[in-house]
């Protein structure tokens, strides 16, 4: 007797072969982006050491940056420097995460005190510029070159969640005023899709920058692009061999060493780290560090007097993933000590998504406080004195 299949018992077949080739196609697409990588010659800009002496952090003031009117909700600031000890920070807000109406917002620091807020992205700005629709936009991140221009990259998806989503470039050249959009990255042979920005880019010596970026689809791990001093890509390049590590935050220890601290998506639960001693060409994983990191962003900068400072969630009993910010310091980029709590609270309370930036002697840190607004600190570095 003959025996025939159903149709739903095709279409069944055919589903699974075509997730099946999608899978072919993402792996194969992942082999060819790591197959042939080549990087310039660049190397990273080390900050001049002037004292080698311990540093004190005095607290200054501590305010919020202005928000939108009627905006509930806010969340991942980032800082760029100005000439003339000015900032622009950077956030998207709205009525929740992922919703329709976040954008991207900025407010200038000068004399003293943030101005009013003035929106920079929004999905129908963005959709526009690039000629397709984009569904949700999320984390800004910026940078300014050596000719002044802002460079600011903001992930935007188009179906899907997170995974699914792609960065922006933009570009302003009338000190953030207004940013014209310049590309969507190209981080993929196949989809271009499951990249992110976090954490600050990293200046090179011959003008250029490395964008930290992660991936983020089933499997996480952190990388870096390449950009010369006119913007353009120049190489991509993956950091470490870990597949839960994201948000990576990057920082030269000389012209060939170059570290990277990431946050951990692991059942670890620690901060974890990777080295290049190559300038950036390979990474090799290191132990974790012995400080907590419960699925955080975390932020590092070096000092111009050679320090290194983080910024992290820290996890105490009785408290949550983000309800302590603790500032930490090395003087060799390998053990850290506590300097302080900034921001503290009980248990579900949010204070993450930290960034840090030196404008002069004095210390700028931003960070999510509550989901309600972005917090400000403002410190002055002096050397000389213990911390």
């Amino acid at each position: 007797m003959e025996r025939h299949q159903n149709p739903q018992s095709r279409r069944i077949n055919w589903t699974v072969l075509a997730c099946v080739l999608i899978v072919l196609l993402i792996a194969g697409a992942e082999s060819l982006r790591w197959a042939s990588r080549t990087r310039s010659d660049s190397t990273p800009s080390i900050p001049q050491a002037v004292s080698s002496s311990r540093i004190a952090l005095t607290e200054l003031s501590r305010s919020h940056i202005p928000m939108p009117n009627g905006v509930p909700s806010a969340h991942a600031s980032a800082l760029a420097t100005l000439p003339g000890d000015r900032m622009l920070a950077f956030w998207w807000a709205g009525s929740r995460e992922s919703g329709p109406d976040v954008k991207v917002y900025a407010s200038r620091w000068h004399n003293g005190g943030w101005s009013a807020p003035w929106e920079v992205a929004s999905r129908a700005s963005l959709g526009k510029a690039l000629g397709f629709g984009v569904r949700r936009i999320g984390n800004p991140v910026a940078w300014t070159d050596r000719d002044s221009r802002i460079h600011l990259y903001v992930v935007a998806t188009g179906l899907g969640g997170w995974a699914a989503s792609r960065v922006a470039h933009m570009v302003s050249t009338d000190h953030g005023a207004s940013f014209q959009v310049r590309r969507m990255l190209p981080m993929s042979p196949l989809f271009n899709t499951s990249v992110l920005v976090r954490t600050n880019p990293v200046g090179m010596a011959d003008g250029g920058w490395w964008l930290p970026l992660y991936f983020e689809i089933g499997i996480k791990y952190p990388m870096l692009m390449a950009f010369d001093a006119a913007g353009q890509p120049t190489w991509l390049g993956r950091i470490g061999e870990r597949t839960t590590t994201l948000q990576p935050a990057i920082v030269p220890v000389s012209a060939t060493e170059v570290r990277a601290w990431m946050r951990d998506a692991s059942d670890e639960q620690r901060v974890q780290q990777a080295t290049s001693r190559d300038g950036g060409s390979s990474w090799e994983d290191q132990p974790a560090l012995d400080l907590p990191n419960h699925g955080t962003s975390l932020a590092v900068i070096r000092l111009t007097s050679g320090q290194y400072l983080m910024l992290h969630n820290h996890v105490e009993a009785g408290g949550s993933s983000r309800s302590t910010l603790r500032l930490s310091i090395s003087h060799d980029s390998h053990a850290w000590r506590t300097v302080a709590d900034i921001a503290r609270g009980p248990a579900g309370d949010e204070f993450s998504y930290p960034t840090m930036q030196q404008v002069g002697d004095e210390l700028h840190v931003t960070y999510t406080h509550q989901r309600q607004s972005i917090a400000h600190h403002r410190y002055r570095i002096a050397l000389g004195e213990p911390i």
